[in-house]
């Protein structure tokens, strides 16, 4: 198995006749999944999307793929291959589309409607073609075929994509439920087929490689949520990804068949769900769905909540709840349901949640204490069946942390695929495609781009280190006016602290250490401002870490006059 190492460098020019796979995201993480093939100095992009920030980032809204590596050559890009509209998949798109609008779209129904109605509100008009499974598109040099795929939302699908340097096929994120809700199956005859053909490099879904035999199906929650609705006695609220419909079609049901009406809370859940109804994706039996305004004429046992936040973002509706910063007040006796899986990174998150909902009397259903979610990937004993199937001669697995990586490339092993012809990169790694064999050929960047309000890459990691000394140390802040001329102190110093947990009227022992250190500084013939404010930093930096065992941000302000 080859993988990458620190040492790499830039990719030479790719040979005439190779095909270079280079993912910007989603190896190495959960998330912000972007893969790049060129071939024939052309590009082809599959999905672009986001990875949601942890709590080491604080301010962080998303992070984003580095397009540094394509910013020079977004004329050869012919096109976006979206596999499916999750926000991991898609959520990146209006930021690159941003630095060349015409880029054309290539998905699905729902995933170009929901990206779509994401670009809206970026006043971005896309183009797009639709594809379904089964389809088959000349994209510039890129000859696609479409496979249909099972996953946690509708209309997933896969990507082979052919080109005379072989053969490559790109899983998106799949599973092998065999009573899906939708009866769409994960096209196994297509893959079969595909690999009878020849698959010359296989893409693969890495996140549930370490759990083994298969997921259950969608419907074995079904049983549950019905349990949960008999019992609950007031309000139900139920979290879930927006997009997640096949599990908010659950939902509905067993609503309707308690006799409750439902409200989706969050511009998100709103805006997916209605999309999905209007493409027949949901099927909602008439007035069901209610607006949230009308709940409070409604009984309690008669009303059910849908909103986003089960992986405790801190500005969805469920976190707002918990903190009592909603319109929408938990009481005593009302019942949340996390339907949702813990992305690795959230459990705290999560957590904080659940303690909070359940402090103001709520009782919390969640994955850890009932069946209310299963996973939306294969899991190792559906891979096994599908490497079988697949026969592929090289195997690159995809989407998922260091350890799905490794794991998925033993089940590779375990089918056959010979070790070497198994790799596992990371993000920025290029993998070409020469002559049937695919290995590393060198190293782009492929950084994360934090987005903060509306600045997009301003966020570096050095002021995400800022932050979190201010978020856990706190900051003093030193004033000092000197002479310009000799640099001798006219006025103060003045210190104060904030968050650092040290009182003001402490700095009382730290001051003559300054005036002492400045006063020599003085002597020697120093008054350019910036040594001065480094001598400041030293000095009271020092007599923190000496008196207090802290590590505060020193913001020292020296003014000349």
């Amino acid at each position: 198995m080859s993988h990458p190492h620190p040492e790499l460098g830039p990719p030479p020019a790719l040979a005439k006749g190779a095909l270079r796979v280079t993912p910007l995201g989603g190896l190495g993480e959960i998330g912000r999944n972007m893969t790049v093939f060129e071939y024939g100095g052309r590009l082809l992009i599959v999905d672009c999307g986001v990875l949601f920030p942890e709590e080491e980032q604080p301010g962080v809204d998303l992070i984003l793929p580095d397009f540094s590596t394509i910013r020079d050559r977004l004329d050869d890009i012919e096109g976006i291959v979206l596999t499916h509209g999750h926000e991991d998949h898609i959520g990146a798109v209006p930021y690159l589309l941003r630095e060349k609008a015409d880029i054309p779209l290539i998905g699905s129904k729902l995933t170009l409607a929901l990206i779509e109605a994401k670009l809206q509100e970026h006043r971005i008009r896309p183009y797009t073609l639709q594809v379904a499974e089964g389809g088959r598109e000349r994209i510039g040099p890129f000859d696609c075929e479409f496979v249909s795929v099972n996953h946690s939302i509708p209309d997933s699908l896969a990507v082979a994509v052919r080109t005379p340097a072989g053969v490559v096929v790109h899983t998106g994120d799949f599973k092998m439920d065999q009573l899906p809700l939708d009866g769409r199956l994960t096209d196994l005859p297509a893959f079969a087929r595909l690999g009878e053909e020849g698959i010359d490099l296989l893409l693969v879904d890495s996140t549930n490689a370490e759990v083994p035999g298969f997921v259950a199906p969608e419907k074995d929650i079904s049983g549950v949520l019905r349990g949960v609705f008999a019992a609950a006695q007031r309000r139900i609220i139920v979290a879930s990804f927006a997009s997640h419909v096949h599990r908010i079609q659950q939902v509905l049901d067993a609503a309707h068949a308690y006799g409750r009406k439902v409200a989706f809370v969050g511009r998100s859940m709103v805006r997916n769900m209605g999309i999905a109804r209007d493409l027949g994706y949901l099927r909602v039996p008439p007035g069901l769905v209610v607006d949230v305004k009308t709940l409070d004429d409604l009984p309690d046992h008669e009303v059910v909540l849908v909103c986003t936040g089960s992986q405790g973002e801190p500005m969805a509706a469920l976190s707002r709840m918990a903190n009592r910063d909603h319109q929408i007040r938990i009481v005593a006796g009302d019942t949340v349901i996390l339907a949702s899986s813990l992305i690795p990174g959230n459990e705290n998150a999560v957590y904080r949640v659940i303690n909070g909902l359940t402090r103001w009397g709520a009782n919390v259903v969640h994955k850890g204490n009932a069946k209310v979610h299963v996973s939306g990937h294969a899991s190792a004993g559906e891979l096994l069946y599908f490497y079988n199937i697949c026969k592929p001669r090289n195997v690159m697995p995809v989407h998922g942390e260091w350890r799905h990586l490794r794991a998925n490339a033993e089940l590779a092993a375990a089918t056959g695929v010979r070790a070497d012809r198994i790799v596992i990169a990371e993000d920025g790694v290029a993998v070409d495609l020469v002559d049937g064999v695919a290995k590393i050929s060198g190293k782009v960047q492929a950084g994360y781009v934090y987005v903060d309000g509306l600045s997009v890459g301003d966020v570096t990691e050095s002021s995400l280190k800022d932050r979190r000394i201010l978020g856990e140390e706190g900051i003093i802040s030193v004033f000092v006016v000197v002479d310009s001329t000799t640099g001798k102190i006219v006025g103060g110093p003045h210190v104060q602290s904030r968050g650092s947990g040290i009182e003001d009227g402490a700095f009382r022992d730290v001051i003559p250490k300054l005036e002492e250190a400045l006063a020599k500084s003085a002597s020697n013939g120093v008054a350019e401002t910036h040594q001065l404010q480094q001598l400041v930093r030293r000095t009271v930096g020092k007599w923190v870490s000496d008196t207090f065992r802290r590590r505060p941000m020193i913001l020292p302000v020296v003014v000349e006059v």
